[in-house]
């Protein structure tokens, strides 16, 4: 996964002939990953109470999957940012606290969690600390997992997806 994202990165840069002067690259990921987040609490819509029917769904698929894509994208953005930052060792997740993860029977807030995932990831920018980052990184693969109700399978079946269409999106000059 973090090879297909570092690579669809590079390909975007060649061909939109993209350059970044000093560490701006890090900060548009940075500015990326926080909206992609925002974008999920957006598509759950979990903190609107006052509705009965949450979730936003894209043009022809379920709330669910355009839930899924949002987190997607974010997958993208985090990997690219320890690619970014040589933090690759900090990605790697067993399959042991994957599960754990979605074993988990508390009761997630998801309010809480979002907030404290921006602002982990906030510190990890304003640091520069590679500690921040993987709770950061954790946390999110917590709220997805636990709080959301999607499986690691179907997040890295999501990611592979996303990046075929942002391919084709590339091909039709997005």
């Amino acid at each position: 996964m973090l090879q297909t994202s570092v690579q669809l990165d590079r390909d975007i840069r060649a061909k939109h002939n993209i350059v970044f002067k000093d560490n701006d690259r890090i900060l548009n990921t940075y500015v990326s990953l926080d909206v992609e987040l925002a974008e999920i609490a957006n598509a759950s819509e979990w903190f609107k109470v006052w509705k009965q029917h949450r979730g936003k769904s894209s043009d022809g698929k379920t709330a669910r999957e355009t839930l899924l894509e949002e987190c997607a994208d974010a997958v993208d953005f985090f990997l690219l940012l320890a690619n970014q930052n040589q933090w690759n060792h900090l990605i790697v997740v067993d399959d042991e606290t994957l599960e754990k993860y979605s074993s988990d029977k508390r009761e997630m807030n998801l309010n809480q969690t979002y907030l404290g995932l921006k602002a982990m990831l906030f510190s990890a920018y304003t640091y520069n600390r590679s500690s921040d980052y993987t709770h950061a990184w954790h946390m999110f693969l917590k709220l997805v997992i636990h709080g959301l109700g999607f499986s690691a399978d179907e997040l890295e079946e999501a990611f592979f997806t996303k990046n075929k269409v942002n391919y084709d999106r590339q091909d039709n000059n997005y």
